[in-house]
């Protein structure tokens, strides 16, 4: 360090280029926290998206067969019924199938809703608590670090006491040293080889002792602090990742139970909708012949002048 006194070297050397002291705490602790706190994070943002599609999904299941049930009932009470026992057969026999397809469906989406649904949503509730433990860990750790400042301020100022005590004194020896030269060596002898003047206190002596208590003060202060953010956050590092596997066997009879509610409703609409055709369907036709006759009574249709184009 050229140019630079021999006080303030000392100053330097034991002060402005002394390590930093670090928190008890690693960083490593902090990033262990932020991974496990992450992915619970993620965890409860999936578990509401899929309650909310779960949801979605049932509704859409409800209104669909609402609207089959409505469609046949229109139908019957379409004039034709009154006119053609075929068609009327035929509309019975539709509306009957959608009534029970209606009822199975109902059968599913109330076991979906107490299978499915509510386990995600119980589920679902328990993050509020999880964010607010983890809310009051941070405190406990803001109020941490701001003791552990002020643990290291008055820590610094403890050890930076003598340090300002040697620079002050490196220039008043330079001029005691003068003034020996020009007064002499008996007057130096007599004036300038006395020891302090009694009654007057070292104010550098004074500062230090006062750092002294005030660092004791605030280690004091810091310890009880430091227990209880070290007590909450070993709890969530040790209580997160337990939860986090946890979701596993939590999740896996609910979504056997979506599966086995779907495969009923399946099959029994399969039974459905097989009876069904055997009662509309006329052996011998195919679904290509049934199409042509289709398009055969459509094009007579337009052939009539009330619908032909202009």
């Amino acid at each position: 360090m050229e140019g630079v006194s021999g006080g303030w070297r000392i100053f330097f050397q034991h002060v402005v280029i002394s390590p930093m002291m670090e928190l008890s705490f690693s960083l490593q602790v902090e990033r262990d926290f932020e991974r496990e706190y992450g992915k619970l994070q993620q965890l409860e943002e999936q578990t509401k998206r899929l309650q909310k599609d779960m949801k979605k999904s049932t509704d859409a299941d409800l209104a669909m067969s609402k609207s089959a049930v409505k469609i046949s009932l229109d139908l019957l009470s379409n004039p034709l019924c009154e006119q053609d026992q075929d068609f009327l057969n035929m509309v019975t026999a539709l509306d009957t199938a959608m009534k029970r397809m209606d009822a199975f469906n109902q059968e599913k989406v109330n076991q979906i809703q107490k299978t499915v649904i509510e386990p995600l949503k119980k589920f679902s509730s328990v993050f509020p608590s999880l964010n607010m433990a983890v809310k009051r860990r941070e405190q406990a750790l803001q109020d941490y670090k701001r003791l552990q400042a002020k643990v290291e301020k008055y820590e610094e100022k403890e050890k930076t006491g003598p340090v300002l005590a040697k620079l002050h004194q490196v220039p008043r020896r330079r001029e005691m040293r003068g003034r020996q030269q020009a007064v002499g060596p008996h007057v130096a002898s007599s004036s300038f080889t006395r020891g302090p003047t009694p009654g007057l206190r070292d104010p550098y002596t004074h500062t230090r002792a006062t750092s002294r208590g005030l660092a004791h003060q605030a280690r004091e202060e810091l310890r009880p602090v430091r227990d209880d953010f070290e007590a909450k956050n070993k709890q969530l590092l040790d209580e997160m990742p337990r939860f986090y596997t946890s979701r596993l066997d939590y999740f896996q009879p609910s979504f056997e139970s979506l599966i086995r509610a779907q495969v009923v409703y399946y099959s029994e609409m399969h039974k459905i909708f097989g009876d069904l055709t055997q009662q509309l369907d006329q052996p011998g036709r195919s679904d290509e012949q049934r199409e042509q006759e289709n398009e055969a009574k459509l094009s007579e249709l337009r052939a009539l002048s009330i619908v032909a184009d202009d």
